[in-house]
């Protein structure tokens, strides 16, 4: 494949960051970007403006390694700086407005913006990843959540591709080398929230009830994936404007799946990416499906994106409220047992980590993931019940409203929740967001004062078996409560418990390892389950339990892929390569497929998991040897993590 170029022009009229808000405000950029495949360099300028508020002799834009050219100020030429993460301009600047700046940059980026395929085997996508402060190293912007800047960028790609960014799609011309594809925002917001991707897709349109349009995004090869990955889209975007009573403040709503994402998903304003690991079919629905995903970043477009925290000591207004939006909307599509098991969850691993030694505060600019996620979301959990519903939904949209595009603290929401419900809040604030302890029993006894559903899986246990064990696995109590029985007895589990549901038979897959003779035939059934973790699961646990019967349970099995991660048929080919007397002849093509698996062509979950079968079966070659030394270098920091742990046993067991 040929080596792609970028070259970026860029217009700039820029919104307030903190350094220099009170003498700039920036409001708007307008950038048109150019990818040459040919490697033929184009340039092109545009105009912007800005208003100084205060006389002063110099204002900058965060840039990173970036290289400028033209740069002008009000059509003339401007003494400025590049000093490789500044842009800097000296000029005697008095309070005016409607100033222009024009430049034309070219940048190279090494994060925020990734070429996917254009060299290797993987498909050709072009996306970014700003979160944090890194969409300077593509686009000149500001490093700082609290500037908000109206972003309407410009892009040309190869024809046969789609490109998304922010905003609505007010054209598309053809050009020299495809087409322009321009995209409008209309309102502001921070930098780290300015998205693009390049690829080849399809699309599912569908509206909302307010009328605003979502666009949902695939490869064209998935078109029977499309339905499943997006299940509840809709009723999930109608919930949650319903039930935040603000209306979803952008023109439209579109997802994209990516190759190799960084994480799950990334709430970019009005355009949301997430990982293609999500991208399912119906079966894989029940094992992992992007419900929760989906419902998480739709809410960061009030949470994060209309509002934003000031600093990180506050980022649980983002993720702990997107948290729990996102389980009141799956609240509305699987039930209220599903909401409070969730919670409960979210309520052990709290509870694990502050036995660790491990908590923190929830405004502690450095908590954990889970403090600000989860401990996030059970805070507005447990500030709900004390305050009330309607009082609890007056406050949110009083919030919303008065910090509409602007940045918050901690201290403004509460405020708002203060004056609704005529309460003091000051003791509720030390315990639940300043202390770090977190009180379990607490959280406990509300959800068993809200849940008849937890209070029979706190009810039923078998740690110590007793006599009702084995009833309750036969009787109508939850599925939940079911596999926490089965996971402590499994050597209670009869004919019959295998008459139970998808989540129940799961469960014996999972626990039971040692197969009784009598139980072989139900075990043999768990193969035709509509849940792929099920079935690998039972094929690797029958093809330890009966090896006379391994060649039967591949020749089931051997057409099944799996999850996104291919779980089923990485398991398949490890084992037909390690059955000595299954088909022989074709030994070396399961190999040569079990190492194509960890090539750049697949994503990071499906390569590591080929990695470590290869590595378990001690098979290497050159070709995996030059696969790790690729995945060494990737993008993904978790592949990075993983390859590099990889060359490091190796070099210990070498040395």
């Amino acid at each position: 494949m040929k080596k792609i170029f970028p070259i970026f022009l860029l217009l700039f009229c820029i919104s307030a960051f903190a350094q220099q808000a009170d003498v700039v405000d920036f409001k708007k950029v307008d950038a048109i970007l150019y990818f040459d495949i040919e490697e033929r360099l184009t340039m092109d300028s545009y105009e912007v403006e800005f208003d100084i508020l205060k006389k002063t002799d110099s204002i900058y834009l965060d840039a990173v390694q970036m290289e400028f050219q033209d740069v002008l100020l009000n059509g003339k030429k401007v003494a400025y700086k590049n000093d490789g993460k500044k842009l800097l301009l000296y000029h005697k600047f008095q309070p005016s407005k409607a100033n222009s700046l024009s430049f034309e940059f070219r940048s190279n980026p090494k994060q925020a913006k990734y070429f996917i395929g254009w060299n290797n085997e993987a498909r050709n996508q072009i996306w970014t990843q700003g979160q944090g402060k890194y969409t300077s190293n593509w686009l000149p912007s500001i490093d700082d959540v609290n500037d908000k800047i109206e972003f309407d960028l410009t892009i040309e790609a190869p024809k046969g591709y789609e490109v998304i960014s922010n905003g609505k799609l007010l054209s598309k011309t053809e050009s020299n080398q495809g087409f322009l594809w321009e995209y409008d925002m209309q309102k502001p917001m921070p930098s780290y929230l300015v998205a693009m991707v390049i690829g080849v897709y399809n699309k599912l349109e569908v509206v909302s009830k307010t009328g605003i349009p979502l666009e949902m995004y695939y490869y064209p090869e998935d078109s029977l994936k499309a339905a499943p990955t997006y299940r509840y889209t809709k009723e999930i975007f109608d919930f949650l404007e319903e039930e935040i009573t603000y209306p979803y403040p952008w023109q439209n709503y579109k997802q994209v799946p990516v190759h190799d994402f960084l994480y799950a998903g990334m709430e970019n304003t009005s355009c949301t990416i997430f990982s293609d690991v999500y991208v399912i079919d119906e079966t894989a629905f029940i094992d992992k499906n992007y419900v929760n995903v989906n419902a998480h970043e739709l809410a960061h477009q009030w949470f994060g994106n209309l509002v934003t925290a000031s600093s990180s000591k506050h980022h649980w207004l983002q993720e702990g409220f997107s948290t729990y939006y996102a389980l009141l909307a799956e609240k509305e599509v699987f039930g209220e047992d599903y909401f409070y098991w969730n919670l409960y969850e979210y309520a052990q691993e709290l509870a694990t980590q502050d036995r660790l030694g491990n908590s923190t505060a929830v405004l502690h600019a450095k908590a954990s993931s889970a403090t600000f996620y989860k401990k996030g979301a059970l805070v507005l959990y447990m500030l709900r019940e004390k305050v009330g519903d309607e009082a609890f939904k007056k406050a949110v949209k009083n919030y919303l409203e008065k910090y509409a595009f602007s940045n918050v603290k901690t201290s403004d929401f509460i405020q708002e929740v203060t004056l609704v419900s005529n309460q003091n809040l000051d003791a509720f604030v030390a315990k639940w967001l300043e202390d770090k302890r977190f009180y379990l029993e607490e959280v406990e006894a509300s959800l068993k004062r809200n849940s008849e559903f937890i209070n029979e899986y706190l009810m039923v246990d078998c740690a110590a078996v007793n006599s009702k064990c084995a009833y309750y696995l036969t009787s109508g109590i939850s599925d939940e409560a079911k596999s926490k029985i089965i996971s402590q007895v499994p050597q209670l589990i009869t004919s019959e418990v295998f008459k139970s549901s998808v989540k129940v038979r799961q469960a014996i897959a999972l626990h039971v390892t040692e197969i009784p003779l009598h139980l072989k035939k139900d075990f043999e059934s768990l193969l035709d389950d509509p849940s792929y973790i099920t079935i690998e699961s039972a094929l690797y646990s029958l093809w330890v339990n009966f090896p006379e019967g391994r060649a039967a349970y591949l020749d089931k099995t051997k057409n099944i892929i799996g999850l996104p991660n291919k779980n089923v048929r990485l398991l398949w080919l490890t084992l037909a390569l390690v059955s000595p007397e299954y088909h022989v002849a074709e030994k070396q093509a399961y190999l040569d497929a079990l190492i194509r698996f960890t090539s750049p062509a697949y994503n990071y979950e499906i390569r590591m998991n080929a990695f470590s079968y290869l590595d378990l079966i001690g098979v290497v070659t050159e070709e995996i040897l030059e696969h790790y030394k690729e995945a060494e270098q990737h993008h993904n920091w978790r592949l990075k993590k993983f390859a590099k742990a990889f060359a490091e046993k190796n070099k210990r067991n070498t040395n």
